[in-house]
């Protein structure tokens, strides 16, 4: 089947390891994110098209994409400000900061939508405060659920097939290290920096794959 024509926008989409078996299959896949890209920096019906604006103040260019070639959205705001862990950060906890994330990936999906059919959309957030705004979701997983050895409770809104779960059990070791949050950790290349935080963000492999392929 070809897939070149149909764009997935990856919106908040760091590493680009949600949409990856969509790129791998030839989908025109587009990674929006930080910092090349600002969500809250996109302006909606021009001509029919999303702009997405990209880079600073003295150097602004603009990504237009035809709302009709659009065929799914994923979105994965940042979850700093909803995060049952954050406890010591030196900043407090602010949900309007948050939330203008979280309502830039909603406007853009609702823009989508309003304009052309989507074939699914999805927007995920570890499980925390989250859930107060947009309600519990239809879904809420660990990666171990889906062939990744670790737990990450992980809520998932949307309009969306649900993935097919292909557990894995794990052994005494890898749930001491869990207790203490300490498991090893995948690699990221250096345009996303290599902080800790980073690299438990990204998308466990087993789940974009199972996401994949019930949403094809």
């Amino acid at each position: 089947m070809n897939n070149k024509n149909k764009i997935i926008l990856d919106l908040c989409g760091g590493t680009g390891a949600w949409s990856r078996p969509y790129k791998e299959a030839g989908y025109d896949v587009r990674v929006i994110t930080w910092p090349e890209y600002d969500v809250r920096n996109t302006r909606f019906n021009y001509n029919d098209e999303l702009c997405l604006i990209r880079g600073k103040k003295g150097n602004i260019n603009y990504t237009r994409i035809s709302y009709k070639y659009i065929y799914g959205i994923l979105a994965a705001p940042p979850c700093t400000m909803f995060s049952l862990a954050r406890t010591r950060a030196k900043k407090p906890r602010n949900f309007t900061e948050g939330m203008e994330v979280v309502r830039a990936c909603l406007d853009i999906i609702w823009s989508v939508r309003q304009k052309h059919k989507l074939a699914f959309w999805a927007l995920e957030n570890p499980m925390g405060y989250l859930r107060q705004f947009l309600g519990k979701p239809p879904l809420t997983f660990n990666p171990c659920d889906y062939g990744d050895p670790y737990t990450k409770k992980t809520d998932l809104w949307g309009y969306y097939n649900e993935p097919k779960k292909k557990p894995v059990k794990l052994d005494a070791d890898t749930i001491a290290r869990l207790k203490i949050n300490n498991r090893k950790l995948p690699s990221i290349s250096d345009f996303t920096g290599s902080k800790q935080a980073a690299r438990r963000a990204i998308t466990p492999k087993g789940f974009a794959d199972a996401f994949f392929k019930a949403n094809g």
